[in-house]
């Protein structure tokens, strides 16, 4: 679970530097600081949430809502946080943020290799949809495209 000094927030154009960090740590191909720019900026569909440790942004998810549909584009948490439980804590307030915002279902894709991550999704209800062959530029590692029915699973 995660710990009173973490904070879950929307991000701002202001936090587009701490989401870099953790972005240029978390992957090898990593976005520029301009895509950020751009999705908190000039995407309408585009929500982005930080998470806050001690002031500091250690984690990030972003989702595009697009109708009924979200699709998780990116989800990091820096190296030295993983294991408190701050990625539990973002995808779950994307979820909830996609339910506010009348998504019912949810998609993402995750590396093939990825089974941690794989494994926290399925906590929250996603499964495997579909292949998307050699979809990684850097090693052209496939990834699983993984989905959650949200108005079956937390509309009740």
């Amino acid at each position: 679970m995660i710990d009173k000094q973490t904070t879950v927030r929307l991000m701002t154009a202001e936090d587009v530097d701490g989401v870099y960090k953790v972005e240029v740590d978390a992957f090898s191909v990593p976005w520029t600081k301009e895509a950020f720019e751009n999705e908190v900026l000039l995407n309408q569909f585009a929500y982005y949430l930080v998470a806050e440790y001690e002031g500091e942004i250690v984690g990030y998810c972003g989702v595009w809502i697009i109708m009924d549909e979200a699709h998780i584009t990116n989800i990091a948490v820096h190296q030295s946080k993983r294991g408190l439980g701050i990625g539990d804590a973002l995808l779950r307030h994307v979820l909830e943020l996609s339910l506010t915002y009348g998504a019912l279902t949810m998609t993402l894709e995750v590396r093939t290799s990825n089974h941690l991550a794989q494994n926290l999704y399925r906590k929250y209800g996603f499964e495997a949809g579909g292949i998307r062959k050699n979809y990684y530029t850097d090693n052209q590692e496939d990834a699983l495209v993984m989905w959650v029915n949200l108005k079956e699973r937390y509309w009740q």
